[in-house]
């Protein structure tokens, strides 16, 4: 690859171990077949790792990961990463109102996230989680029985209401949010999910379209996605999914 090959691509920084926040913007990246490069998981000689990440955080004032470079433009914030990333290409609705309404659910969606990630840590990211597995246990049956249906619920009655997507009008950005909280979800709460999924036929049958499409499938079989581990948002510890 020459270096004004390299320089057109994006550059995604985020961390280089775990999916988490990072794994949306991966997603969409993949999805609309667009180059890029992940630039923590570089090699420091190659002008990777964390070092590059704190280089940019100083030079920007970001406050943290993930955060997108499209030459001169910097994009933090998954939301707007996927909002400013969907306009360019397709995957957000051209008009005013309907873009805002895909970056609403994107946010909604996120709010979701920290939601899934404190029920292992109700306490402090700081603590590990046998520090507060007490804590966990305690909160554990309210997402599962009260804030999973509230959330899935509502996603549910929106795609119904938009012919099968999130945002009227087709497959945006929020769609792929929804497949990789659903994704998540089996994984660290897959008893529950079992149990809650058949009640929202629409969400899943979205999330399956999702899967089937053919970068995002590629993706899925290539091996350069991360797995799903204990050291990200999404953890199972099979006594919190009840």
């Amino acid at each position: 690859m020459s270096q004004t090959e390299e320089t057109n691509m994006y550059e995604l920084y985020y961390w280089p171990t775990i999916q988490g926040r990072g794994e949306f913007v991966r997603l969409l990246l993949e999805d609309v077949g667009a180059d890029y490069v992940d630039v923590i998981r570089k090699p420091d000689t190659e002008g990777g790792g964390r070092n590059a990440l704190l280089a940019l955080l100083a030079e920007t004032g970001h406050f943290a990961p993930p955060i997108l470079k499209d030459g001169e433009t910097i994009v933090s914030q998954t939301p707007l990463i996927m909002d400013y990333l969907g306009a360019k290409h397709g995957l957000a609705p051209t008009d005013e109102a309907g873009r805002r309404e895909a970056l609403r659910l994107s946010m909604l969606l996120a709010d979701f996230l920290v939601e899934a990630h404190d029920v292992h840590h109700p306490l402090a990211k700081e603590f590990y989680y046998e520090d507060q597995r007490d804590e966990a246990l305690r909160r554990a049956p309210s997402f599962r029985d009260t804030r999973i249906p509230k959330f899935y619920g509502y996603l549910e009655r929106t795609i119904a209401a938009n012919g099968g997507y999130l945002v009227t009008g087709g497959l945006s950005h929020a769609d792929i949010s929804l497949f990789q909280i659903i994704e998540g979800m089996r994984y660290a709460f897959p008893k529950a999910s079992a149990r809650l999924e058949p009640d929202y036929p629409g969400l899943i049958t979205l999330h399956g379209e999702i899967a089937a499409r053919p970068n995002i499938k590629a993706y899925a079989a290539s091996g350069r996605r991360i797995p799903f581990n204990e050291h990200g948002i999404f953890r199972h510890y099979p006594e919190l999914d009840g």
